[in-house]
């Protein structure tokens, strides 16, 4: 299977036993939203309903008895807003099972999310005469500063990368068995802006070296075309020479990056590669794959101009998300045009008046009476 399908049966496999703790209606409302969701969506909103459903047992005696599975559907109609309110004041610090939880505006915003998507979604179908949710706005978020390396950061990352200068004793052991196959990863990141799920996700049967580029499969189930520079493919061919001297265990054979277990690399392990090199660079800056798409996608918008171009490089569906994640390079270009045009000449002499050159002088000492400016 490729890698995009075992994680869909994966996640399909744990969203079936979440069902088991909900509602008996919520398998109406996941079939209904399956068409334009993903299923890792999908399963993130059973996990914030599950909370959800908890929270309303929890602070309703009269429902303490009954199993959240056999709650009915007209429960949604006795839930008001104040209800809601008190839920995110809930959000803000919980116990169950003896862990702690808490949750930020970002972290409440989501949860609520999902609670009027199951809220919006009986209330169109005309199952609910009401959708309280609506009455509930969502946590003001405060809009966090783009974090991304530059590109003296970019360089230092993938010279102590190559290098494998400054890693401790124990991260030295393993550099040389892992280095290109790193050097190939941060390259690939940086040069096309591809996310992490995305990375682990290449099999080699994907890459196309004659057109440089390779078969992406995007969140939410769609797939693109990325293409690569000289320098990923230059990064890519040295670690597949490597990758060729290396026996995959049994299913992982098609697997693009291999783990030192010879299995496919994970989504952490890159995380932690990212982290491992990053802190190299910059000791200031929190570095994930993602702000190495941050990186990418704010370099290729600096160098055109052009959003709706990023927009589809990075394979975001809705031109508004890009936007928003990238509107504060345009405030920069509003604020690097303000001495951009010069309304006059600002030499300092004790007149204030502008600095006529030579020849400016000899134009305004022929000039005609009717070319004189008014």
């Amino acid at each position: 299977e490729k890698y995009s399908r075992e994680q869909e049966i994966k996640n399909t496999k744990k969203m079936r036993e979440i069902l088991e703790d909900l509602p008996g209606f919520c398998r109406q409302y996941f079939r209904g939203i399956e068409e334009s969701t993903g299923a890792r969506t999908r399963l993130a909103y059973a996990y914030d309903l599950r909370v959800f459903f908890e929270f309303i047992q929890r602070e309703n005696p009269s429902l303490k008895s009954t199993s959240i599975r056999d709650f009915p559907i007209s429960i949604l109609e006795r839930i008001g807003r104040e209800d809601i309110e008190e839920y995110l004041d809930f959000l803000t610090y919980y116990e169950k099972d003896g862990q702690v939880f808490t949750n930020d505006a970002r972290g409440k915003a989501r949860k609520l999310s999902a609670v009027r998507s199951l809220f919006k979604y009986f209330y169109t179908s005309e199952i609910l005469t009401k959708d309280v949710t609506a009455l509930v706005p969502l946590p003001k978020l405060h809009e966090k500063p783009i974090v991304r390396l530059d590109s003296d950061e970019v360089a230092k990352m993938l010279m102590k990368a190559d290098s494998g200068a400054e890693l401790t004793s124990s991260q030295q052991r393993f550099h040389d068995k892992t280095r290109l196959r790193d050097m190939a990863i941060l390259t690939l990141l940086l040069g096309t802006g591809i996310r992490v799920s995305e990375c682990v996700g290449l099999d080699l049967d994907d890459l196309d070296f004659r057109e440089k580029g390779m078969l992406v499969h995007r969140k939410g189930g769609s797939e693109s075309i990325v293409y690569f520079g000289d320098e990923v493919e230059a990064a890519l061919k040295d670690y597949l020479e490597q990758r060729k001297q290396i026996l995959p265990k049994e299913g992982h054979e098609k697997a693009l990056f291999l783990s030192l277990q010879n299995r496919r690399i994970t989504v952490r392990a890159v995380e932690n590669l990212v982290k491992k090199y990053a802190g190299l660079a910059t000791s200031l800056k929190k570095i994930t794959p993602h702000k190495l798409r941050s990186t990418y996608g704010i370099s290729l918008y600096r160098e055109t101009g052009d959003i709706y171009l990023v927009a589809d490089v990075l394979g975001h569906k809705d031109v508004n998300t890009t936007r928003k994640h990238y509107a504060a390079i345009d405030e920069d270009r509003r604020k690097n045009a303000r001495n951009i045009v010069r309304l006059r000449n600002n030499k300092p002499d004790s007149a204030h008046e502008p600095d006529l050159s030579k020849t400016e002088q000899e134009s305004s000492e022929t000039a005609s009476p009717e070319s004189e400016p008014l």
